[in-house]
């Protein structure tokens, strides 16, 4: 395994900040992997998993097992780490510029169309080489005039020619579900049963640019772009591992070994495989996940949790007011699975305090919460 520290632009004189990443494996000997935990910095499950991971993947690597190549970024926001304000962490949203960690990745659509020209040919393989060498020029060439900037790049650079791209995430009490695209599915369909997954929530643009999706719907806007057909090279997946509570061992343990068995499964690892196990849910759009919007501040008492199956106008929790001991039941905005849901218990007006899966797609525009 190596062990590289990259060093990030310094926001002022006399501070340094680094992002490390593990390499294991040989460059360029099969499937590229690349996993990274916490880039909502305050989310700490995924960097529990990483640290299981990076303890089987040592294991592996000793064996001789790995016959592709793994990058492990374990702490993926050394800036959000830091952010702590009166005893209050805020990992979600760059303090610099308000912007959300996961959000605002460079679209290289253009820049790799313009790269690859007339260039592509019939071969498959040869076409995603040369994409990918288009990728990495073009992540290189991405500005940077801000420690934020300085990170998204790195991690781009990291992921950026990678066929599979596992970002770990956490809501605030969820099932394990996770978010990619509709023509990342047929991939992702063996991840979700390798890793128990209870939900599965599809978009073709979500919003707002996350990490995942500008890795992978770079391929089939660039094939609509060129007039050329392109396979779905990189398999992009956000993964929310479950509540951010749900920081034990023997979750994180049990993570780790589904990611590993998938990574079995494609090729990654040598050995003996055994079959994934059945799926734990078909996959529901996006647009048909519907957030519980409060229209008034105050405490929040649930009366479902996470994994119940509901019906629309069905009562999820009651909102209190304090003061004038008012009562409102927030219902069930459609028939679907009650997923997940905020970890605080008093709200804002406006706020969404949960989400519930369902089938339709009736929602628009941006897709993702804030």
């Amino acid at each position: 395994m190596t062990v590289v520290h990259h060093t990030l632009l310094s926001a002022t004189p006399g501070t340094i900040q680094q992002l490390l990443s593990l390499h294991y494996g040989t460059p360029g000997a099969g499937p590229k992997v690349m996993v990274q935990a916490s880039l909502h910095a305050d989310e700490v499950p995924g960097m529990l998993v990483a640290h299981h991971l990076r303890q089987r993947l040592d294991a592996l690597q000793a064996q001789g097992r790995i016959t592709g190549e793994v990058v492990l970024v374990p702490m993926a926001n050394p800036v959000g780490v830091g952010q702590w304000l009166l005893r209050g962490w805020q990992g979600r949203f760059d303090l610099a510029s308000g912007e959300n960690f996961n959000r605002h990745y460079a679209d290289l659509t253009d820049a790799v169309a313009t790269a690859v020209g007339g260039r592509l040919g019939d071969d498959e393989a040869a076409n995603v080489a040369l994409v990918r060498a288009a990728l990495r020029e073009a992540v290189a060439a991405l500005p940077v005039t801000t420690a934020l900037e300085s990170l998204r790049k790195t991690l781009f650079g990291l992921a950026i020619d990678a066929d599979i791209v596992l970002d770990l995430h956490c809501d605030g009490e969820a099932l394990l579900h996770f978010y990619t695209t509709p023509g990342c599915w047929p991939q992702a369909e063996l991840l979700a049963r390798c890793i128990g997954a209870e939900a599965a929530l599809l978009a073709t643009r979500s919003g707002g640019d996350p990490f995942d999706e500008a890795c992978s719907m770079l391929w089939p806007q660039l094939a609509d772009k060129v007039g050329r057909p392109l396979p779905q090279a990189c398999l992009a997946v956000t993964i929310e591992l479950r509540g951010e509570g749900d920081v034990q061992h023997e979750l994180a343990a049990r993570d780790a070994e589904g990611i590993l068995h998938f990574l079995a499964l494609r090729g990654v690892i040598a050995g003996e495989v055994p079959p994934a196990p059945p799926l734990r849910c078909q996959p529901t759009p996006l647009a048909g996940s519907i957030p519980l919007t409060v229209p008034s501040g105050g405490i929040v008492v649930f009366q479902r949790t996470p994994g119940a199956q509901v019906q629309a106008g069905e009562p999820i929790a009651e909102l209190i007011d304090p003061l004038t001991a008012t009562t409102t039941t927030i219902r069930a905005p459609v028939d679907g699975l009650f997923f997940a849901r905020d970890n605080r218990r008093f709200a804002v007006a406006g706020m969404s305090i949960g989400k519930v899966a369902g089938a339709q797609a009736t929602r628009q525009g941006k897709l993702l919460s804030a």
